[in-house]
């Protein structure tokens, strides 16, 4: 098989055939080796095509409230007053270092995705 750039969707596509054939490879062998390098070669495309845009500040808080069902009291050390919660849901009010930090330790929620805000 021929490995070649993938510079349009028909060579995406007809890489995507090939990957979806060759996807029992074993590692080290041939059909593994080009395995490997028709997804790289896939990656890059997409990634260059279709960017993955970074997750929304407020909606990965609201999100993880959902998940975990959880209430805007429940928030209420992170915003210090119920009332500074519905607003920084509803995008009138920015959140601040220490609440992206609280957010971050109480929650989990990534600070690189916070500080998108």
């Amino acid at each position: 098989m021929t490995i070649k750039p993938i510079r349009s969707k028909r060579d995406y596509n007809e890489a995507l055939k090939t990957v979806e054939g060759l996807m029992g490879a074993k590692v080290g062998t041939a059909d593994g080796d080009t395995l490997d390098v028709l997804v790289t070669l896939i990656q890059a495309y997409e990634e260059k095509h279709h960017p993955t845009l970074p997750p929304d500040p407020v909606e990965s808080i609201k999100f993880v409230m959902e998940q975990r069902g959880l209430t805007i009291h429940d928030l209420t050390p992170v915003f210090g007053r119920p009332n500074r919660a519905y607003e920084v849901l509803s995008r009138k009010r920015p959140l601040s270092l220490a609440m992206i930090r609280k957010l971050h330790n109480d929650f989990g929620i990534s600070a690189d995705v916070l500080i998108a805000a």
